[in-house]
């Protein structure tokens, strides 16, 4: 049976946009979930075919509202109630933020000394 109404951070978490309830709650309260371009507080309710852009970390994603759920499923099943419409660049960003040195040696500097060795050492 599909509910009537859903609140926006339940909504969330169960299609999996986030990964706890209160994580969804949170990124409302911080004006990470917006719908037409308002931010939406986690108690407001969501409704058939509106467009919800939330913003997980470095990447913003954009979906549709297909259905409405209470309970989490699996993530096979997200795609009956939720479409994404994220454009591939946000994807790609993602990628390439990945693929980024986590640092960078200067070339001609020669080989680190301890000191350096050290402080390399500390960002892993």
């Amino acid at each position: 049976m599909n509910p009537v109404s859903v609140r926006m951070d339940k909504w969330l978490w169960a299609t999996r946009l986030y990964k706890t309830r209160s994580l969804a709650t949170q990124a409302c309260r911080l004006g990470k979930v917006t719908i037409g371009g308002q931010e939406v507080k986690p108690a407001r309710e969501v409704h058939l075919q509106e467009i919800v852009q939330a913003r997980t970390g470095d990447l913003t994603r954009t979906v549709r509202v297909v259905g409405l759920l209470e309970q989490r499923v699996g993530a096979a099943l997200v795609k009956d109630f939720a479409e994404d419409l994220t454009p591939p660049e946000e994807y790609q960003k993602r990628k390439e933020a990945a693929l980024a040195p986590v640092f960078s040696w200067p070339k001609g500097q020669g080989r680190p000394t301890k000191r350096d060795r050290r402080k390399l050492e500390s960002l892993f």
